[in-house]
């Protein structure tokens, strides 16, 4: 990784689509490894986490997740998923974090000097253009390991640096013997999601059992 020790960096993590980009190549992230090697490489200002969260459920799978993340060093945004019907009659609910991610980018870019985005959505190409005429250096870290690329080519173009996930997995990946030990969970371990193309990563459907079910760019 490219940083220096006094550089202010900021983490903003995709939930989701850092989830399915470390599901395709086959292994868990471990958050609190995640945020030691950054601390440990540069001056870490913040690292967001970006999900969706399914209200009025007795149990939601990825609620340890949120609440172990809260706990331990991430500054979390969340909102509600909204309900809709599909062409088909099935019942869906979907989360989109681009607009609070966006936000948050633009509004920490005049405080810090480093932006890394867990993500792999070309919609976020703006975001990094716009970011980068302030200076701020961007990296990016998603995969072109996987089948497909988990990666927009637009947005792999536009980043300063591309970091593949693959290289970071012995350095916060899961190790066997976490897989024992209840915290933290496996992120949304519960689920079961599968990106359809490289632009549509970020967008989270879940059927009437709670499991991921599609993914689609719609609004």
């Amino acid at each position: 990784m490219q940083f220096y020790p006094q550089e202010r960096v900021a983490l903003f993590i995709d939930g989701s689509n850092l989830y399915a980009t470390a599901r395709a190549l086959g292994f868990d992230i471990d958050y609190k490894r995640l945020l030691s090697l950054f601390a440990e490489q540069c001056s870490l200002v913040r690292a967001f986490y970006y999900t969706a969260l399914i209200e009025d459920q007795e149990y939601s799978p990825i609620r340890p997740l949120v609440d172990w993340l809260d706990y331990n060093g991430y500054t979390m945004v969340t909102k509600p998923a909204k309900e809709f019907t599909d062409a088909a009659g099935r019942k869906k609910i979907k989360g989109n974090m681009d607009i609070e991610l966006a936000i948050d980018v633009m509004e920490m870019s005049e405080h810090i000097e480093h932006i890394v985005l867990f993500s792999g959505d070309g919609d976020f190409r703006r975001l990094i253009e716009a970011v980068q005429r302030k200076g701020v250096k961007v990296t990016v870290v998603s995969t072109v390991r996987s089948q497909p690329s988990m990666i927009a080519d637009e947005l792999r173009r536009q980043a300063d640096i591309f970091l593949d996930l693959i290289e970071l997995k012995s350095e916060v990946g899961r190790k066997v013997s976490d897989h024992n030990r209840p915290t933290p969970p496996t992120p949304i371990q519960a689920l079961d999601q599968q990106p359809a193309d490289e632009d549509d990563y970020d967008d989270e459907y879940y059927d009437d059992d709670d499991d991921y079910d599609e993914v689609d760019d719609r609004d």
